[in-house]
């Protein structure tokens, strides 16, 4: 069976479709005047179901059942197989797929280069960041930036996940990496550090720390006691007992005398109850990068914010490398 033909034309945003009739084995042409068609075929098709779909659609599971039985009956072809256990996808519609993503990302393309000339200093901007960063150090540079510029509404994705820029799911990633995507262009702003540390009631309860038995790490979910982490610390000889995958609920736990733990500086430093311990040394840790895709690089919205953004975190370059500005470690 031939691979469908997909041609693209943008005329007024209206997009056509070669499509094969997989009913009866013959070609026919379908007009598409409206791209969301393809864009819940593409959701249901990633996500396998109709709920998970409409999650990343942000509209009612209903609403996307609907969609894409009528979009069956226009182009005469069953694209999923409906089981108790959700959607799978028919040959015909493994087929259908690949053409979608084409189009997808001609779209995707138009609608960079269009923001991308965009010189006005309003509208809406895209950011995706993970957690950490927004609440324990940037979310009183947003607060300040929508106050400098009213007319730009930020739209945060707070997530540990990785918003697809090339897709137009972000405008601008304020990402932790070491290694950022080639596809995207921005700046390495700083790397933060993390060091060793424990609630003072841990400490008065531990005296001098030197009873190692009596310690305990909270583990990263590593899957065993001594990870590399642990054996490089000053701390070896010191088992994880408990495992906290997200940094803020382990903030949150040390904060509650659970154990040791190893925290970006950043979070740690300015927690009250909290010091490090001995040597209290801060180690390099990741860097933090703030990006964008080529094509939005000029967009004025864009470029004030990312503008703004580094001067303020690179404000803060002395807290997210350790050099803490007051005595915040164990005497």
């Amino acid at each position: 069976m031939a691979t469908p033909v997909v041609s693209i034309r943008d005329r007024g945003c209206i997009f056509a479709i070669e499509l094969l009739n997989f009913a009866n084995g013959r070609c026919y042409f379908a007009p598409m005047n409206d791209w969301d068609d393809l864009r819940f075929f593409l959701a249901v098709a990633r996500k396998g179901s109709i709920r998970g779909a409409a999650a990343l659609l942000g509209v009612n599971h209903s609403t996307v059942s609907r969609r894409i039985d009528a979009f069956e009956k226009k182009i005469g072809a069953r694209l999923f197989e409906r089981l108790p256990s959700g959607y799978f996808i028919t040959q015909a519609g493994e087929e259908m797929s690949l053409s979608a993503a084409k189009i997808e990302a001609e779209v995707n393309t138009i609608g960079r280069q269009v923001t991308g000339r965009d010189t006005r200093l309003d509208g809406v901007l895209k950011v995706t960041l993970h957690d950490s960063l927004a609440q324990k150090l940037l979310m009183p540079l947003f607060v300040e930036f929508n106050r400098t510029y009213p007319e730009i509404e930020l739209e945060l994705e707070v997530t540990h996940s990785m918003a697809n820029l090339s897709k137009r799911e972000a405008d601008v990633a304020i990402r932790i990496s070491n290694d950022p995507p080639d596809s995207l262009v921005g700046r390495r702003l700083v790397r933060y550090a993390t060091s060793t540390y424990a609630s003072l009631d841990y400490l008065a309860e531990h005296g001098d720390l030197k009873i190692r038995n009596d310690l305990s790490w909270i583990g990263w979910g590593d899957g065993v006691p001594d990870p590399q982490w642990v054996r490089d610390s000053h701390y070896p000889d010191v088992l994880a007992r408990n495992c906290i995958c997200h940094p803020l609920s382990q903030l949150e736990a040390v904060k509650a005398g659970m154990g040791l733990a190893m925290l970006p500086c950043f979070m740690a430093d300015t927690e009250p109850t909290l010091r490090r311990v001995p040597p209290a040394t801060a180690y390099p840790n990741r860097d933090i990068w703030i990006l964008t895709h080529e094509d939005l690089r000029h967009t004025a919205r864009i470029r004030k914010f990312t503008d703004f953004m580094s001067k303020g975190i690179l404000e803060k370059k002395d807290l997210l490398e350790g050099k803490c500005p007051q005595d915040c470690s164990v005497t």
